[in-house]
């Protein structure tokens, strides 16, 4: 990775309003918003005996990425293609693929202060209790991430134009945000259907995430479901991407 290439792609990144705003502080504005409801606050049997606003930080967690890696990365990246930027880097000593790992770096460490965000807010506003697994719960996080990239890496080389790279990720984008639980926590699901979302990347990581706050070490199963869809995603990224 190219640390000028990198530097350059920060400070693009501070100049886009949109971008640092729903990856970094919307998922903690809707933790904040559903905090605030009162009834949010209760404990709830169908959660486990856990709160609505214990439920959601891990789901604000998971917003964050799927914001930057389904709908941030893929429009940025689409974009140089489809100004033939990535075009005039083949010819300078710089290689596209600099390009590509900046982009890779800076929005997982946009998706991580995300995270950490919501998990400081969620404990200093409302007493949600940090993970009481930091290690499990940092290794979900990181392949939670990995996948997120991934995934929008894909969506990059199916797309030509950022009009499809927008249609595309937006069809992903609300299955996806289905999956971690924004609309139900996965607590909350029937059980059959928790197992189908289970199989799903990001039902996979909401599963890990919420296993290792309440103390256990994730499931072998829900983190090797995420490495398949990090290997798989990766290999038809990689198979289909083409620099213009």
């Amino acid at each position: 990775m190219n640390p000028a290439v990198l530097r350059t792609e920060v400070r693009l990144f501070r100049r886009e309003p949109g971008a640092l705003f729903w990856i970094l502080l919307f998922p903690t504005l809707l933790l904040a918003i559903l905090g605030s409801i009162p009834s949010f606050r209760e404990a709830d049997s169908s959660l486990g005996g856990l709160r609505t606003v214990d439920a959601y930080v891990p789901v604000a967690v998971l917003l964050g990425l799927i914001m930057g890696g389904l709908q941030s990365m893929p429009q940025t990246l689409t974009g140089y293609r489809e100004r033939g930027i990535l075009r005039r880097m083949s010819a300078t000593p710089v290689r596209p693929s600099a390009l590509l790992s900046a982009q890779m770096v800076l929005y997982g460490g946009a998706a991580l202060v995300s995270a950490l965000l919501a998990l400081a807010v969620g404990r200093l506003a409302f007493d949600v209790r940090l993970p009481k697994q930091p290690f499990g719960y940092a290794l979900a996080l990181l392949l939670a991430v990995l996948v997120a990239l991934a995934l929008g890496s894909v969506i990059s080389a199916l797309s030509r134009t950022t009009k499809i790279a927008g249609a595309i990720g937006s069809a992903v984008f609300f299955p996806m945000m289905f999956c971690a639980g924004v609309w139900l926590p996965v607590q909350a699901m029937p059980h059959t259907l928790a197992r189908i979302v289970g199989c799903t990347p990001f039902g996979a990581a909401a599963e890990a995430l919420n296993q290792a706050a309440a103390g256990h070490w994730p499931g072998w199963t829900h983190l090797g479901v995420l490495v398949m869809w990090i290997l798989l995603l990766s290999g038809a990224a990689t198979r289909w991407f083409r620099w213009e």
